[in-house]
């Protein structure tokens, strides 16, 4: 309990929220790697599971090949892009690590939602006339919409707590928090740090949460 009350003490200093070092402006740098990386890989992933989920082919491969990056830890990658001419590019090397750390959801997901639509009511919209394209954004889509949104919210939480490591390469976010406080063996400081990213994950779950619950009925109201 005294780390946590040290740990809230540190926290109600207003001179750790203010300035380049302090809190808001790590909490926004953060927020701007996840934005980043969330949508570079929702623009990877996407795609190709839905493409794939509609044809019925290669998907079980995709998912298998992208869940490989799962076995490798994200620090492990990023140190191993620091070696390579990626590691000359700021944040470069960071966004890669944390980019192929959220393929696996989002594709495992979007796949397995188009997959799971039921199959009925694909061959009804194909016996409608309906072309390809017409029955993967009309009816396959809307369909699978929950299970993909579910991916991007895993993704998205994944990378709020990832993202920290952005810090060991130099680069900025809340993590930058945490790794001060042990170079000045500050546990509060780091306990403040830790805390920061739960809070900011749990908002960004909750945040997905309403969006899942509101999708159906937006969709709906488009149609």
């Amino acid at each position: 309990m005294n780390a946590l009350t040290a740990a809230w003490d540190w926290l109600a200093d207003p001179a750790h929220w203010s300035g380049d070092e302090g809190i808001w402006h790590r909490l926004f740098q953060h927020l701007v790697m996840t934005v980043v990386c969330l949508v570079v890989s929702c623009l990877i992933a996407l795609p190709v599971a839905l493409v794939l989920g509609h044809l019925g082919r290669g998907g079980a491969l995709a998912v298998n090949i992208s869940n490989v990056g799962r076995a490798v830890p994200t620090f492990a990658v990023l140190v191993l892009l620091l070696l390579t001419p990626i590691g000359k590019w700021g944040e470069g090397p960071t966004v890669v690590a944390l980019v192929l750390f959220a393929v696996p959801p989002l594709l495992t997901n979007a796949y397995v939602g188009m997959r799971e639509v039921n199959r009925s009511i694909v061959q009804a919209a194909r016996g409608m006339g309906m072309t390809g394209r017409q029955m993967l954004f009309h009816v396959e889509l809307p369909l699978s919409l929950p299970m993909v949104l579910n991916g991007v919210r895993l993704a998205a939480v994944q990378l709020v707590a990832t993202a920290t490591i952005a810090a060991l390469a130099g680069g900025g976010g809340l993590g930058r928090i945490i790794t001060a406080g042990f170079n000045l063996a500050s546990t509060p400081q780091v306990v403040a740090g830790a805390v920061l990213v739960a809070v900011f994950a749990l908002i960004v779950e909750g945040i997905f949460e309403v969006v899942e619950r509101l999708a159906p009925h937006l969709v709906r109201g488009a149609r």
